[in-house]
């Protein structure tokens, strides 16, 4: 088993779909926004370049994972913290002590077709999967090395 980590990173579709982080030059884009404590912990401590991480389409109809992208950053500071004019504003980060972390993806595979949550859902090994758990509603989970075997097979 090799250490890296797996990840599931939700967007919703109209606001960062797959196929935008696709078209982005190098097919890289930073994941700026994330405003809570414990996905940004995640990012800050846990995600290292290399990671893999499912691309989930949340807010949609339906919901799923359609495809794969990669870490390619250690985490570095959100500049939209420090925007005014910025929905991701925070009046309290500082140059000096920013808050709000981010790091980059790199675009992967786009799957041939959606893996959708009502899908995952009927299987049994994933029901302890954080994205199938009542209640979590981060917008960045780990997977297990089993839970990412499994769904890569529905593929």
């Amino acid at each position: 088993m090799s250490n890296k980590n797996y990840w599931l990173i939700k967007s919703e579709p109209d606001a960062f779909s797959i196929d935008d982080l696709k078209s982005c030059p190098n097919q890289t884009e930073h994941w700026d926004g994330i405003r809570n404590y414990q996905a940004r912990n995640m990012m800050r401590d846990q995600m290292k370049i290399g990671d893999l991480a499912f691309f989930y389409h949340s807010n949609a109809k339906p919901p799923g994972i359609v495809g794969i992208a990669q870490v390619c950053s250690e985490a570095y500071p959100d500049h939209t913290q420090f925007d005014p004019d910025s929905k991701y504003y925070d009046v309290k980060a500082t140059m000096d002590n920013p808050r709000w972390m981010m790091v980059d993806f790199k675009f992967k595979r786009k799957f041939k077709r959606m893996i959708t949550l009502d899908e995952l859902k009927k299987i049994p090994k994933l029901e302890d999967t954080p994205l199938l758990r009542k209640g979590n509603r981060l917008s960045i989970m780990p997977m297990s090395p089993q839970a990412w075997e499994i769904i890569l097979a529905l593929v």
